[in-house]
């Protein structure tokens, strides 16, 4: 297993097509891993494995990370978007070190009210004050600490990242601030209003931390 090498891993829903551009923002030689329910589309490139299963994020994150044979996972969503310096950034991060949890600082598209920088100002305050990335962050872990951990809850309909996150404080992995930019859809926002999504996300955020402390307390640790 290769300690300076990651594999890249996208849940992808069913009538997704966004990680097609993000395809092409992924440096050779990098694996990737698309974790989905439907089948392999044709003319995949021959570096991405396309992981058939069961719905849900969590399933299909752990899934995808079980196809992993390198030291490092970097979990993306499909609609994300990476600046020039992310992946350069990350790779850098993963190469100085065996261990740890990295994200990136969060900015929205501009598919939805312009609101959402408040929310990206709010998640990036939050990360570096707090430790508490959200998946849409791109959370990269090594695959030892994320197999020691039991992965992603499967359980969850929604914040399964944000649990995963606060259970990896609880064992002692530090979320670590890598230096780059990635943007994700606001379409949500758009779609159920600002305010609503926002409050929402603020209210089930509370409950996962609460939860996912109940649950961070690991055999050995």
């Amino acid at each position: 297993m290769d300690e300076h090498q990651l594999t890249v891993i996208v849940p992808v829903g069913p009538t997704e097509t966004a990680w097609l551009a993000l395809l092409r923002q992924i440096p050779d030689p990098w694996p990737i891993v698309l974790s989905a329910t439907t089948a392999c589309p044709p003319d995949l490139p021959e570096r991405v494995l396309w992981q058939t299963g069961l719905p849900g994020r969590g399933r299909q994150l752990n899934a995808g990370a079980a196809r992993a044979r390198t030291h490092w996972l970097w979990f993306l969503h499909a609609d994300s978007e990476l600046d020039a310096g992310a992946t350069t950034a990350t790779a850098a991060w993963v190469a100085d070190r065996e261990r740890g949890l990295a994200y990136l600082d969060l900015a929205f598209q501009n598919d939805g009210p312009w609101l959402t920088r408040l929310n990206a100002f709010g998640a990036n305050l939050r990360s570096r004050c707090f430790g508490l990335p959200y998946g849409d962050q791109g959370l990269c872990v090594s695959k030892p600490e994320f197999d020691r951990l039991g992965g992603f809850r499967e359980d969850l309909d929604r914040g399964e990242d944000l649990d995963f996150v606060v259970r990896a404080r609880s064992a002692g992995l530090k979320a670590s601030r890598v230096r780059g930019m990635i943007r994700t859809s606001a379409r949500r926002y758009r779609a159920q209003g600002w305010l609503r999504t926002t409050w929402r996300h603020q209210i089930q955020a509370r409950r996962l931390i609460r939860n996912a402390r109940d649950h961070g307390k690991l055999p050995g640790l």
